[in-house]
């Protein structure tokens, strides 16, 4: 009977959360007139002149409330503006050339469904629709009008352009979602509302801005919060829903006089949580995989967690929590040089080798009040968050509190970043390996799957690159040729490439490899790291990655195929590259003698230079193989003196002695170095040293110490190994799980 009960009020709920209607219309523009009618009741009480809300009265109520509640006091405008000048004089011809560009391409009562022309009579594409849309260059159109001394005709073409898609909408005139570039799509109608809020706030002031204006305006914001929630019921991943939320969450807080506003923060804080919950993985990354969204979902909230503490609005220690974790990533995946590498989709500055997160942590110090986050902030914010701050936040940007993180090595292992640190000054080495692949939306993947980038000596020697939509050549810079990846024949990692319905540019794969994760190991002397995917499969190759960080002076990776059949196996490797002693020696030099050498420890065949865009990518091959493993030191340096000797048969690798132990070695293709009581061991099948004998069930790779009578072992091998020991104390046989010691006992 109990549970009877608990299942009919479940019901009664569900029912009552489906049948809730809004009262204010999705489809069409509340009339100046009757707005007030939206109005709830104990405001409409508290604002009712004898009976009535007169249009002057009613705008300057949300005047007053505006001032109280948006990111800054549109009252103190001015001495804003004049701030942001001084602060920002560069920007000044960015928002003009912004300005005139998009004026020069539409009227303000321009159309908003294709096809239809530039008012130079070029086709508008759905990418240039896309972007008028979101309205990013009306906030540029609105600094101009003040640039310019306020002239009418400025303010008076954001009022036009916004009546525009008033009347489409009412001729259901505009593109829909249906389409791909849909006006009214969640991601789009969430940047307009975030602009025109923006706009508006700026000209409240305005005598062109009329109070008619105003409260226009105003009814347009609240019809695009009514579509929002009623075609947002459910969670959709993605970065699309996140920021239409955002815009949803910052209406029903700005225009909470409204009747519905309390059932629109409800729903957009609920679905924003659930994105925090499902797409900020535990180990604090964005779940597309690439600092551009990671850095855009840290805007999304931002504007939100701050509108909400302006208003003194509660936001749960859930919230607070995963916004926090979003700048603490940040800071662990930076460079020493405090940027970042370029992560998948990155799409601020094309060709670029790394991305700008001081702004990102600005914020972050400005919000949590953290040392360590102020060690990558600026004294400024970029002059877009300029005015999204409050005035408490920009005397905090006079004297910033500074802490250098000590993170060194460390791992996400829910995102599959995996990062090899030496430390945080400007010269010293970190390289970043991608193993991850998201299951629900990999649209921003690119085809680098056990990929590495990594920098040395304040250069960034193993770039990856950004890209961006709109042009021509993005698979090319999606899939692996440009990428520090190792490939099989003609097979690339990205497959069934595709570009979205909406014709915008943005494409993506179909087909991506499967990562799986072997180890992943940290200790004094050596950062350890294992993977395979299964991209080689279809033709018949596994394949595997190691990557050992010998601390702290350079890199192996070993690469691994296995086949019943011949293939040409290969290694990518970004840069520009001459061919020192090719293909066993290849370098790249950057303006003071630093660079890095890639050397191959075992014979190659060739090596091919190709490049695009002013990129260059250097592929170094093996023909004609049915098991092969490239091992390969990655070493970089600095002063002609310290490179590698291209001369010598064996040269040093800094102190490791290449092929140059006293321990005698059986196995094909193996290679060993050494440094003192240090010795790593690639592909062997049997070592001896005196009365010590190692035999391996299959061709291993191993890290010893023989220190006295102490013989430790670490297997660097991406499978289990199995050893029988001669002259120790303990039992014979051992079995060594990748990444694992052993320490034993010698006789003597």
């Amino acid at each position: 009977m109990k549970n009877s009960i608990q299942l009919f009020l479940l019901g009664l709920l569900l029912l009552s959360q489906n049948i809730f209607s809004q009262e204010i219309p999705a489809t069409t523009i509340i009339s100046n007139e009757n707005l007030a009618n939206y109005l709830k009741v104990e405001v409409k009480d508290k604002i009712t002149n004898e009976g009535s809300i007169a249009e002057a009265h009613l705008a300057q109520y949300f005047r007053e409330t505006f001032s109280e509640r948006y990111f800054y006091d549109w009252k103190n405008f001015e001495q804003r503006f004049q701030l942001y000048q001084e602060t920002y004089p560069k920007v000044r011809q960015d928002h003009t050339e912004r300005a005139l560009d998009h004026m020069a391409k539409y009227n303000g009562d321009t159309p908003w469904k294709l096809p239809f022309n530039y008012l130079n009579g070029e086709s508008v594409n759905a990418y240039a629709l896309r972007h008028l849309a979101r309205q990013h260059k009306m906030v540029d159109v609105a600094f101009y009008y003040n640039y310019q001394n306020k002239t009418p005709e400025y303010l008076n073409y954001f009022k036009n352009q916004l009546k525009s898609l008033n009347a489409a909408l009412v001729r259901d005139d505009y593109e829909n979602i249906e389409g791909g570039n849909g006006v009214y799509e969640v991601f789009r109608s969430g940047y307009r509302i975030l602009n025109w809020l923006q706009i508006h706030n700026m000209f409240l002031g305005e005598k062109e801005y009329s109070d008619s204006d105003q409260l226009l305006t105003i009814a347009t914001l609240l019809q695009h919060g009514a579509n929002l929630y009623e075609n947002n019921p459910e969670f959709t991943p993605g970065n699309h829903q996140t920021r239409g939320m955002s815009a949803l969450a910052m209406l029903s807080i700005l225009l909470r006089d409204f009747k519905d506003t309390d059932a629109w923060y409800e729903r957009s804080m609920a679905l924003l949580e659930k994105h925090l919950e499902k797409e900020i993985k535990d180990d604090g990354f964005q779940f597309e995989r690439t600092v551009h969204y990671h850095m855009s979902d840290i805007d999304n909230y931002f504007y939100v967690y701050q509108l909400a503490k302006n208003s003194h609005l509660k936001v749960n220690d859930f919230w607070e929590e995963k916004l926090k974790s979003l700048f603490t990533t940040l800071t662990k995946i930076a460079y020493p040089d405090k940027s970042a590498p370029v992560l998948s989709d990155d799409t601020d500055n094309p060709w670029a080798e790394k991305n700008n997160i001081s702004g990102a942590l600005t914020l972050g110090y400005l919000l949590f009040n953290s040392p360590e986050m102020g060690y990558f902030a600026n004294s400024f914010v970029k002059s877009k968050m300029y005015w999204y701050l409050s005035e408490e936040q920009l005397k905090m940007l006079k004297k910033i509190e500074t802490v250098k993180p000590t993170t060194k090595s460390l791992s996400f292992p829910i995102t599959g970043y995996y990062i090899m640190r030496e430390g945080w000054n400007n010269e010293d080495k970190m390289m970043i390996i991608s193993n991850g692949l998201d299951d629900k939306k990999p649209d921003h993947q690119h085809g680098d799957i056990l990929g590495v980038q990594a920098m040395a000596n304040g250069k960034v020697i193993l770039p990856n690159y950004q890209v961006r939509y709109s042009l021509k050549d993005l698979e090319l810079f999606k899939n692996s040729m440009t990428k520090n990846v190792a490939l099989v024949d003609d097979e690339l990692q990205g497959k069934q490439y595709t570009s979205n319905k909406g014709g915008s540019g943005f494409g993506k794969f179909r087909e991506l490899p499967k990562p799986k994760m072997i180890v992943w190991n940290t200790s004094e002397d050596l950062d350890v790291f294992v993977g395979s995917h299964d991209g080689f499969e279809n033709i018949g190759v596994d394949y595997s990655r190691q990557v050992i960080y010998v601390k702290d002076d350079f890199w192996i990776v070993k690469d691994n195929f296995k086949s019943n059949n011949k293939h040409t196996y290969k290694q990518v490797w970004q840069g520009h590259y001459s061919l020192e002693k090719s293909p066993n020696l290849i370098r790249s030099t950057f303006d003071n003698a630093e660079g890095l050498d890639i050397y191959q420890l075992i014979t190659t065949d060739e090596v091919a230079s190709s490049g695009q865009r002013g990129k260059g990518w250097s592929v170094v091959s093996k023909k004609d193989q049915t098991n092969f493993s490239f091992i390969t030191a990655l070493y970089p340096y600095k002063g002609y003196s310290n490179r590698i000797e291209e001369g010598r048969e064996n040269p040093d690798l800094k102190d490791w002695k290449l092929n140059a132990s006293i321990w005698k070695i059986t196995g094909e293709q193996s290679a060993s170095l050494t440094k003192e009581y240090a010795q790593m061991f690639f592909s062997v099948k049997q070592l001896q040293l005196n009365e010590i004998n190692i035999e391996f069930s299959d061709v291993s790779d191993v890290f010893l110490k023989l220190n006295d009578d102490k013989l430790m072992i670490q297997s660097l091998s991406d499978e289990i190994i199995h050893i029988s020991i001669d002259g120790i104390s303990e039992n014979r046989k051992h079995t060594i799980e990748p990444g694992n010691k052993m320490e034993f006992t010698i006789i003597k």
